[in-house]
């Protein structure tokens, strides 16, 4: 299932390059992770809560997880200083280092080299050969020999140790972002972090102590904010072109069934796997990171609440059913991740946005980006927009026609290289201009652990029947200071 680069694509999340194609089910490593989370909730709202028969316990159910859900997104205090609005050291050479080599890795490798300013200093993966094919695209760009980590899991925190690295970037299956990010933080690296920055509310508020004690960024690397239609918006939406804002709605509706099923796309089952763990929405950054940047979540505005609900799970094993053969190890698999996952989150100015999630049955992609204020809509999937005074006839309008509004780098990039509609190039070279020219980084920590908090949060108010959940402040009461963001004015070079 190979899919052309388009603007609508989607990121395919990195294979388990921890997992060998052999294995049969979770790691030890991914039990005792799982086994930990359920049995003592660790900051995620009483994970599984709200499973008792009986209606007298389900509400009971759903009152603890409530009172557990707030207490463990209560804000710890802060102990140091904000990293809001703390610029990169200004350096001509980004030195990076990147950790984890498979399908989102080596897909983001060679536009890091394409880059100019840019130097890949070393590379880890367990699995040699794939840290081998990496090294000789390096060389093949003119670079000096990169250093490879291969010598088993545990091999990138000698990379993260490495004195002659600023940036560290993590592209690897989720139940290893948390402790990467937080081996590369204490090593004095700025990090850079696929989705999500990590799956449990405390290892999130660890991630955002880490980033301001060691004063280092720690951010989410979204591409999806840096897609082209998000960035009109973005601008529009700051423009005052819909006017004041009321609702936005974003997703992450893509059918990776066969890729799950597929022994070789990603290298063990990890992705799969996750379905036997969570009911909530496990990939919520997609859809989330643009319409909180429509909204200036954390820049004006908050995310307060989500109240969160989910279908039945019954994709995943009628695709098992017809496609896979007798005794293959995914017959083992119990799923319960609800086939789609439905959130509706809270701003503190009362505005709503809605998040959905859905890997596992036959649709058209989707991540649904959608704005809506008090002067128009604008909907993606096909994009249209309806705005006054422009549109009055209960027609939908051309967005095409509203090009003026792209932002700067689009108008400086119109034809980036790489996938995803060249979104990833954009992404990576904002980053690398704001390491250049010692510029705020457009997003930070804050904002990572905002988008990935509905992971925790949703699969808890699921089980305890959409109870809404409190969204932490990351930001511990700094949220309501507008600052600047993804739609930051031009630099001067």
């Amino acid at each position: 299932m190979n899919e052309a680069p388009s603007q609508h694509h989607e990121p395919h999340e990195n294979d388990d390059h921890r997992a060998r194609p052999d294995e049969t089910g979770p790691s030890r490593r991914s039990v005792l992770w799982s086994a930990g989370a359920a049995g003592a909730g660790l900051g995620m709202g009483g994970l599984g809560a709200g499973s008792a028969a009986a209606a007298g316990s389900r509400q009971g159910s759903a009152a603890a997880a409530a009172a557990a859900a707030e207490a463990a997104a209560a804000e710890p205090r802060r102990k140091y200083k904000t990293m809001i609005g703390v610029p990169f050291e200004k350096r001509s050479t980004l030195r990076i280092g990147i950790i984890g080599l498979g399908n989102r890795g080596m897909g983001m490798l060679p536009l890091y080299l394409a880059i100019p300013g840019v130097r890949v200093v070393a590379l880890c993966d367990p699995v040699k050969e794939k840290a081998a094919q990496a090294a000789q695209l390096v060389t093949a760009a003119g670079q000096p020999a990169p250093a490879v980590y291969t010598k088993g899991d545990h091999d990138f925190e000698n990379l993260c140790k490495r004195g002659d690295l600023d940036f560290v970037y993590i592209a690897t299956p989720w139940d290893w972002h948390f402790d990467m990010a937080k081996s590369a933080l204490l090593n004095g690296k700025h990090t850079g972090v696929e989705c999500p920055l990590s799956l449990r509310i405390d290892q999130l508020w660890e991630l955002v102590d880490l980033s301001e004690r060691m004063r280092r960024h720690c951010m989410q690397l979204e591409n999806c904010c840096y897609g082209r239609n998000e960035m009109r918006v973005l601008r529009m939406a700051h423009g005052g072109r819909f006017g004041k804002l009321l609702h936005a709605a974003g997703a992450y509706n893509h059918d990776l069934r066969q890729l799950m099923f597929d022994p070789t796309y990603y290298e063990g089952p990890w992705r799969r796997l996750w379905h036997t763990r969570l009911r909530g929405d496990l990939y919520p950054n997609h859809g989330f990171g643009p319409i909180a940047n429509y909204m200036d979540v954390n820049r004006g505005d908050r995310a307060v609440r989500i109240s969160s609900f989910g279908t039945p799970a019954l994709g995943l094993a009628e695709y098992r059913e017809a496609h896979m053969p007798p005794g293959d190890p995914s017959w083992k698999e119990s799923y319960i991740e609800s086939d789609r996952t439905f959130s509706l989150v809270q701003t503190a100015k009362g505005r709503v946005l809605r998040l959905e999630h859905d890997v596992s049955t036959p649709h058209p992609y989707s991540r649904i980006n959608s704005l809506g204020g008090t002067k128009g809509v604008f909907e993606d999937y096909p994009e249209r927009i309806y705005i006054e005074p422009d549109h009055t006839d209960d027609q939908w309008g051309d967005f095409g026609k509203y090009a003026e509004w792209d932002h700067w780098l689009w108008k400086e990039h119109a034809n980036p290289p790489g996938g995803h509609g060249g979104m990833d190039y954009i992404m990576l070279f904002r980053l690398v201009q704001c390491f250049h020219l010692g510029l705020v980084p457009d997003f930070d920590v804050y904002d990572g652990a905002t988008w990935s908090a509905p992971v925790p949060l949703s699969d808890a108010s699921i089980k305890a029947n959409g109870t809404p959940q409190r969204i932490p402040d990351f930001t511990r009461g700094l949220w309501h200071k507008p600052r600047q963001g993804v739609d930051s004015p031009k630099p001067r070079a």
